[in-house]
């Protein structure tokens, strides 16, 4: 069965950026505008803060999703990601983390369940989660 259909529970999609005005339109907050872009288009508002973080609950394709933008920089970001699994029960296979990745020609997304470590903000969310086996986005 693919990992989208599973029904039981949550889903908690991170979008990786660095707070502040002048980090706009950094190329760290790629997370950051994919999330924006991700929750108009499926009606998420993200509105409330909570445990370091703007997060925004909803439904997508019938499942419960929690979209999370950290307040802290990329390199901490897993303070927030950690402390929202553990609130919420979310297994590490739940967690769903986009952000920028320089390697990668412009234009192409990668997806993929695991893997090394080498970016900052992914290293923080290994770190508070302990686990390295969620999806990650890299844009």
């Amino acid at each position: 069965m693919p990992f989208w259909n599973k029904k039981t529970e949550k889903w908690l999609i991170v979008g990786l950026g660095n707070p502040g005005e002048k980090y706009t339109r950094n190329r760290h907050n790629i997370g950051f505008m994919c999330l924006d872009e991700f929750s108009h288009a499926h009606n998420v508002s993200l509105t409330r803060n909570r445990a370091r973080a703007k997060i925004g609950e909803g439904k997508i394709a019938d499942k419960d999703v929690i979209l999370v933008k950290p307040s802290t920089f990329v390199n901490l970001s897993g303070e927030a990601v950690g402390k929202l699994v553990r609130k919420h029960g979310v297994k590490p296979e739940r967690l769903i983390v986009v952000y920028d990745e320089l390697d990668l020609p412009i234009g192409t997304i990668r997806l993929r369940l695991g893997g090394s470590s080498g970016h900052n903000g992914i290293k923080s969310i290994v770190e508070h989660i302990g686990s390295e086996e969620f999806f990650r986005v890299r844009v």
